[in-house]
C-alpha cells in the first residue's frame, strides 16, 4: 500500500471529525456573518500547519480564504467553494450524522468534504516530510452558489500563474469531470400596450401573448445533438384577467457544451425580434460561465490522474455534468483542469446529501499525490 494511501486511511477519524466541524458552522452564500465564521475558521486551520492563510475581504458576500503552500518557481491552483445552499438553522434540522459507510449533512457533499481533502493533503506533507515541486495555491470562496461574482477575478489571476489547476467539487459517481457545460442566464422585459380586455381588446398589445411568441422560439434554440440547452423557468406579467398585459417577464437559463456555440446561441438570444407590432423587447444577461471543454491538454491530464489512482490501488472514470463551477474559469484560460476532484456520494442541493465515507481516504490521496507530483 502506498504510504499516502496509509495515511488517509489512518487519518479517517480525524478527516470526519474535521467535517463535521465544517458541516456545523453553516455558510450560506448569501449570510455574510456566518459565512465570515467558517472563512475564519478555516484560516486559522491551513495557517496552523504552517502555510500562509489569509482573508479576502468583502463586503457583498463572506470573506474569501486565500491559502499557499510550499515554493517554487510553477504554481498548482486548488480550487473550492465553502458557500452552500442552505439557510443557517439547517443543520439543528438535519445534524452532521453518519450511519454506516456514509456521513450526512447539510453542504458535505457540495462541498465541504473537497476543502477536508485539501487540508488532509497539505497536512500530510507535513507530516510525512513530502515536498512538492511546485507552489500550491488554494482559494476557498464563499460566492460560488451565487455564480462566483466576486471571486471570479482572484480566480482568474491565480490560474493564469498556475501550471494546472484541480476543483474539489463532488465528483459523478466516482468519476472526475472533464468537461462542463457552459452557464448563461437572461432576463426578458416586454412592453406592449394596455386595453380593456372586454371593451377595446383591439387598442391593447399583449406583452404576454409577445412572450408567448418568445418563449415559442427560445424552446426551439434547444438542440440536444449539440448539448444545447434553452429553458424559459419563470415568467410573470399582466396586472388583472380582464386587462390586456402591458408588461411581462421571463427568466432563461442557458447551457452549452462548447466556447463557438456559446457565442452563436447568446447572439441569437440577445437579437430577438417582436412578432407582434407596437411590442419591445428588452434581454440582458450572458454567459456566466465558459464551457470546460474536453481539450487534449485536459485528457493528458486526466490520464496521469488515472494513473495515480492506479498506483493507490482504485480506478477513476471520467465524465461531465450541465451544472457550472469555478474550475470552468480556469479551464478558459486555457489551464489543464480536473473537476470533480472531491467526494463520492450523491444528493448536492437535496435533503439526502451524503457521503461515503470508505472514498475519502482514496480521494484525499489521489489529491495529494498530484500535488506532489505535477
Amino acid at each position: 500500500m502506498h504510504k499516502v494511501l496509509k495515511y488517509m486511511l489512518d487519518k479517517t477519524p480525524d478527516m470526519l471529525s474535521m467535517l463535521k466541524n465544517v458541516v456545523e458552522i453553516e455558510s450560506p452564500s448569501t449570510d455574510k456573518a456566518a459565512t465570515d465564521r467558517l472563512s475564519a475558521f478555516l484560516r486559522d486551520q491551513f495557517a496552523m500547519l504552517g502555510a500562509k492563510a489569509e482573508l479576502i475581504p468583502q463586503t457583498t458576500c463572506g470573506n474569501h480564504v486565500r491559502v499557499e503552500w510550499g515554493s517554487g518557481d510553477e504554481q498548482l491552483l486548488v480550487l473550492c467553494h465553502m458557500d452552500t445552499v442552505w439557510a443557517v438553522g439547517e443543520t439543528k434540522k438535519r445534524p452532521f450524522k453518519v450511519e454506516g459507510e456514509h456521513a450526512y449533512g447539510p453542504g458535505i457533499f457540495d462541498m465541504k468534504s473537497g476543502i477536508v481533502h485539501t487540508y488532509f493533503a497539505l497536512k500530510c506533507f507535513n507530516d510525512l516530510g513530502i515536498k512538492p515541486k511546485k507552489r500550491i495555491a488554494l482559494l476557498i470562496n464563499t460566492d460560488e452558489e451565487t455564480g462566483s461574482r466576486t471571486s471570479r477575478p482572484y480566480i482568474e489571476a491565480e490560474a493564469r500563474k498556475s501550471t494546472h489547476a484541480l476543483c474539489l467539487e463532488p465528483s459523478v459517481a466516482g468519476a472526475i469531470k472533464t468537461f462542463r457545460k457552459g452557464t448563461g442566464g437572461f432576463e426578458i422585459v416586454i412592453t406592449g400596450r394596455a386595453a380593456h380586455a372586454g371593451a377595446d381588446p383591439e387598442k391593447g398589445i399583449s406583452a404576454i401573448g409577445e412572450m408567448a411568441h418568445q418563449i415559442i422560439k427560445l424552446h426551439a434554440m434547444t438542440d440536444l445533438k449539440t448539448g444545447t440547452t434553452v429553458n424559459v423557468g419563470v415568467v410573470s406579467g399582466g396586472t388583472r384577467k380582464n386587462v390586456v398585459a402591458e408588461e411581462a417577464r421571463a427568466q432563461v437559463d442557458l447551457r452549452v457544451a462548447s466556447v463557438v456555440e456559446g457565442e452563436k446561441v447568446v447572439s441569437e438570444i440577445l437579437n430577438l425580434k417582436p412578432v407582434l407590432k407596437g411590442a419591445t423587447i428588452n434581454i440582458t444577461g450572458g454567459l456566466n460561465r465558459p464551457p470546460m471543454e474536453r481539450t487534449p491538454k485536459i485528457v493528458e491530464f486526466y490520464h496521469k490522474a488515472r494513473a495515480l489512482a492506479a498506483e493507490l490501488g482504485f480506478d477513476l472514470p471520467e465524465g461531465g455534468t450541465g451544472g457550472g463551477s469555478d474550475g470552468q474559469l480556469a479551464a478558459a484560460l486555457g489551464v489543464p483542469t480536473l473537476d470533480g476532484m472531491g467526494a463520492v456520494g450523491e444528493g448536492g442541493h437535496a435533503m439526502n446529501e451524503w457521503i461515503s465515507i470508505k472514498d475519502m481516504p482514496e480521494r484525499a490521496a489521489l489529491l495529494a499525490r498530484l500535488l506532489e507530483t505535477l
